[in-house]
């Protein structure tokens, strides 16, 4: 089948797009690279945290992409979403073998992810970690691959199809 990475920064919409596409495909699994995080129990870096924390953010990244080929492989789509960005990101899609592979980049305003952020239940920003500068990654340090979406006046499902006519 076919693997699809969806990125973008934090309050994106990158869980509920991965979410609403998956259900739209016959067959599917939504790969969710924080899952990988969380499993780590004891012991475990936020980012940030010096080079145990990056070991540990590429450790996640190497595991999502093998689960993504192995659902591939077993004849699902697959749907990889994760803070990806920078130089990190050619990487990354370096690690996924599974061809065709499409990369999804949802790039709301920065006011648009500030207000989202504001009205979801969990936080990812801080004043040590705020919207600016995760932005400004996003915008200034991550190669222009695959397809950019400004998803700012855009309801998940609008993205939804946007991506289904970009990689279908």
């Amino acid at each position: 089948m076919t693997v699809i990475v969806i990125t973008g920064v934090m309050a994106a919409g990158k869980s509920t797009v991965a979410q609403r596409l998956a259900e739209r495909l016959p067959r599917s699994a939504h790969v969710r690279g924080d899952v990988f995080r969380r499993m780590i129990v004891s012991g475990r870096e936020e980012p940030g945290g010096g080079r145990e924390a990056v070991d540990q953010l590429w450790l996640r990244y190497r595991l999502s992409a093998a689960t993504a080929d192995a659902y591939a492989r077993a004849g699902f789509t697959a749907i990889v979403q994760d803070v990806i960005l920078g130089e990190d990101l050619a990487s990354y899609l370096e690690l996924v073998e599974t061809r065709p592979r499409h990369l999804i980049v949802l790039a709301p305003r920065a006011e648009v992810v500030e207000q989202r952020e504001a009205d979801r239940g969990k936080t990812g920003y801080s004043d040590a970690w705020p919207v600016a500068s995760l932005d400004r990654s996003l915008r200034e340090d991550t190669p222009r691959l695959g397809h950019w979406i400004d998803t700012s006046e855009q309801t998940p499902d609008e993205t939804v199809e946007l991506i289904l006519g970009q990689v279908t």
